[in-house]
């Protein structure tokens, strides 16, 4: 005669923690870092998430007391004992964040801005000396990066500069030997932020490696226009569609490879995996010019003579591209 009534109550119990929702879309919710329990409670309750806060805080109890901060997605029809569950876990909504090869500092902290999914400035505060707070180019490292949603912009600039350290503390374990003239890691990523910015195809990139090793070993200027364009236009990486005319050129600057010999004082643009192979296993060529082809790609030549007939079937390609 008690079964009943015991089994009607479980019912309810049950429907009412486990089963009851008062949400039909996804919801974000933010969980703070020092929120009470029975802050988060009273604040679900009167958005409308929960119609009862004690359930909630009950709830949380039984998924042993304490809630985790984060942003948090909170699926259609989620009764309050997955709500709790997933605080409880840390089961926060995540997000992609693609960092591309050939960016600059300043160009990736312009696209981190953009991201409604992370939070926070991308400069630190005064005083603040982290390694995060002073980056320079080539000390990120492009990738696809997966976060939970709510990460500080901060957070993921310093995940992204984790990689690239780990990488380079992992190259200097295997004592490879680098290819003439080049003497350290921070060469390597210098001449591989000019070849990444030189060609976006993985397959060339060996051998525009090998055409600026054999200008460096011959003595001979890199004459590379993307380290031009990053004098030009204060190390943003990007003449935002304005030409590079033969006058700019001249510009004087240390970056500037028509003027200077040898590398530039520093990197260019941040690099991925296979700029950097292609400047440690460059392509054995004799070349030591090139120009784009029209079709993506590049021709190259050994001397100068071939290099002009090349370079002018390109101006005759521009001009058919403009006059279409």
């Amino acid at each position: 005669m008690i079964v009943a009534p015991v089994l009607i109550v479980l019912c309810a119990l049950v429907y009412l923690f486990g089963v009851h929702s008062t949400i039909s879309d996804v919801v974000l919710f933010d969980v703070s870092r020092g929120d009470t329990v029975s802050g988060v409670a009273q604040k679900l309750e009167r958005d409308g998430i929960i119609d009862s806060a004690y359930v909630f805080k009950m709830s949380v109890r039984l998924n042993g007391g304490k809630i985790q901060s984060g942003q948090y997605e909170i699926p259609a029809a989620a009764s309050a004992w997955r709500i709790a569950h997933m605080f409880a876990t840390g089961d926060v909504a995540a997000t992609t964040i693609v960092i591309p090869e050939g960016l600059t500092i300043r160009q990736i902290k312009n696209m981190l801005l953009q991201s409604s999914a992370l939070t926070g400035a991308v400069e630190c505060q005064s005083g603040n000396n982290a390694p995060v707070c002073n980056l320079k180019d080539g000390q990120i490292f492009p990738d696809t990066y997966r976060v939970a949603r709510g990460t500080s912009r901060l957070a993921l600039l310093d995940l992204a500069r984790k990689k690239m350290q780990n990488l380079k503390d992992a190259w200097r374990k295997t004592n490879r030997k680098l290819p003439k003239p080049l003497k350290n890691w921070d060469e390597v990523v210098i001449l591989a932020s000019i070849v990444q910015k030189e060609t976006p195809q993985a397959r060339e990139m060996p051998i525009v490696a090998s055409v600026y090793l054999n200008r460096l070993n011959k003595g001979m200027r890199l004459q590379a226009d993307p380290t031009v364009v990053y004098a030009l236009t204060d190390k943003l990486g990007d003449m935002q569609g304005q030409p590079l005319l033969r006058g700019h050129l001249k510009i004087e600057s240390p970056y500037n490879t028509y003027r200077n010999a040898g590398l530039p004082p520093a990197p260019i643009a941040n690099v991925g995996e296979n700029a950097i192979r292609a400047v440690l296993k460059p392509a054995d060529t004799n070349y030591l010019f090139f120009v784009a082809d029209g079709r993506g790609g590049h021709l190259f030549s050994k001397d100068y003579e071939e290099h002009k007939k090349n370079h002018n079937d390109w101006r005759e390609i521009k001009k058919l591209k403009n006059k279409n």
